[in-house]
């Protein structure tokens, strides 16, 4: 399994949601004020601390959990390359938003007097991804460690697990509240599967970014499929232009939703991905092998 490029190419709302986790993380940290975060009954029904509940959506409140957390989020990052940025930003603003309803709703009914009781942090974003993680990535390598079978996932379900359980209950019941957000979000709550922003809002955290790492912009976005392919460029995706040899002759065969999701779980583009299935008549080695050579070029 591959999160796709390395860096937040095709990713830029979860690069700025990443950037300010951590900078909002560190920021208190270096206050003394980590401990601090949390929302308790006393937080929101007596001392009507509202800065505690945003803050509580961005901030961790330890370093383990900052480390977990940010790197649970950056390989989810794979969700805004499927549906795009602005999907993906509603799938965080409601998935926060459900989570956090939750947590208050959980602490006037517990009535719990105690300090911090649910832990801080964006727990509601990342746990609400474990369900498309779960229901539509796919498993490509399996393994046996000491007569234990593992799969290239179960690195991903430990991370949860260990953020999960990185503060017993003050993390747990922010986790489930995170479940429960993810699964109304798949059961398309009031059509919210179909709800975009404006194209503005999304394109707003392209422009606020700061310069990708690892995978360059400027060879990712310019990857075109040449050869069998003809030229295929993101910016004009699906148009072949003229090819710079022959082809062979294309499977009449249509590629499966389960390849073509397995590429795109890469960061190729779908219609890319669909183009290399048809023309590797729906192998997914040999249409992989297909887009890295052309990412090469």
């Amino acid at each position: 399994m591959n999160g796709g490029p390395s860096g937040f190419h095709n990713a830029p709302v979860t690069k700025a949601f990443v950037i300010t986790g951590a900078l909002f993380t560190v920021f208190f940290g270096i206050r003394g004020r980590s401990s601090k975060l949390g929302l308790s009954y006393q937080d929101i029904f007596e001392k009507f601390r509202i800065w505690k509940l945003i803050m509580s959506t961005f901030a961790f409140s330890s370093t383990p959990e900052l480390m977990f957390g940010l790197y649970l989020l950056y390989y989810f990052r794979v969700f805004e390359r499927q549906i795009g940025s602005n999907k993906y930003s509603v799938f965080i603003l409601f998935s926060g938003t459900v989570s956090l309803l939750l947590e208050v709703f959980l602490l006037s009914f517990l009535k719990d007097t105690t300090a911090n009781l649910l832990t801080s942090g964006p727990y509601g974003l990342i746990f609400a991804s474990f369900i498309p993680f779960y229901l539509d990535i796919p498993v490509s390598t399996r393994f046996r460690v000491f007569g234990v079978s593992f799969s290239d996932k179960s690195f991903i379900y430990l991370a949860g697990v260990q953020l999960l359980l990185s503060s017993w209950k003050r993390s747990i019941f922010p986790g489930v509240c995170g479940i429960i957000a993810g699964s109304l979000y798949r059961l398309n709550i009031l059509g919210i599967r179909k709800a975009k922003f404006p194209e503005f809002v999304a394109s707003f955290f392209s422009r606020l970014s700061l310069p990708s790492f690892g995978s360059s912009p400027s060879s990712a976005p310019s990857r075109n499929i040449v050869g069998s392919l003809g030229t295929i460029s993101p910016n004009n995706t699906g148009r072949r232009a003229e090819r710079s040899q022959p082809a062979p002759m294309a499977s009449n065969v249509e590629p499966s939703e389960e390849a073509i999701a397995t590429l795109v779980s890469m960061g190729f583009d779908r219609n890319a991905a669909r183009q290399a299935l048809v023309h590797a008549r729906n192998d997914v080695n040999a249409a992989t092998n297909i887009l890295l050579e052309a990412q090469s070029h």
